[in-house]
């Protein structure tokens, strides 16, 4: 015997849950067709050159001051920050609020978990994700910087290290990287803060 009145809708016992995303698949063939459609980005020659230079410079200015000047400004995940600046110096992960702010949280992070747990493998997870974390929620993502945390555990540098050469490097990258997109005519920043 049915219970619902004429007109009614008879409801389940179970609840209606909305799907919140689609399915796996999908989202993977989605994917594929932008792909498919778009392709990896085309660069022309002349930008391939100015991107190339950029990084040259950037990375000269950063190794000559730590190598003659005694001013460590050089670390290994500045390599591929330049790369990002001077390549795509329109994107977010590209201005200075996270090239500078990223490399400071994900170093700050890694000392603070090295110090406090020492060097155990799940130190060094949690640091990291710890700061991928601290970068979205601080809206300073900047890819190259999770790096960071690694290169801490695999250093163990005392505290200055978070000054030179994380934060005084990433300064002088962005204040390289403003000098350089001005006299190329490029817009950089798009936006300080």
């Amino acid at each position: 015997m049915n219970d619902t009145a004429p007109g009614s809708v008879a409801r389940s016992s179970q609840p209606a849950v909305p799907e919140l995303t689609p399915h796996w698949h999908e989202l993977q063939a989605e994917a594929a067709r932008a792909t498919r459609r778009e392709g990896p980005p085309r660069f022309t020659l002349q930008r391939g050159a100015i991107a190339c230079a950029g990084v040259f410079l950037v990375i000269g200015v950063l190794a000559f001051s730590s190598f003659n000047l005694g001013v460590l400004l050089a670390l290994g995940s500045f390599g591929s920050s330049a790369v990002m600046v001077f390549t795509f110096p329109e994107i977010h992960f590209s201005q200075p609020r996270s090239v500078v702010g990223g490399h400071f949280i994900c170093t700050a992070v890694g000392l603070a978990a090295l110090a406090l747990f020492g060097p155990a493998w799940w130190a060094l997870a949690l640091a990291a994700g710890v700061s991928c974390a601290l970068m979205m929620l601080t809206r300073c993502m900047h890819p190259p910087a999770g790096s960071n945390p690694v290169i801490v555990f695999l250093v163990a540098p005392k505290l200055s290290f978070l000054f030179f050469p994380t934060l005084f490097g990433a300064l002088a990258m962005v204040a390289v990287a403003v000098l350089y997109h001005r006299a190329c005519r490029r817009v950089y920043p798009v936006y300080w803060y």
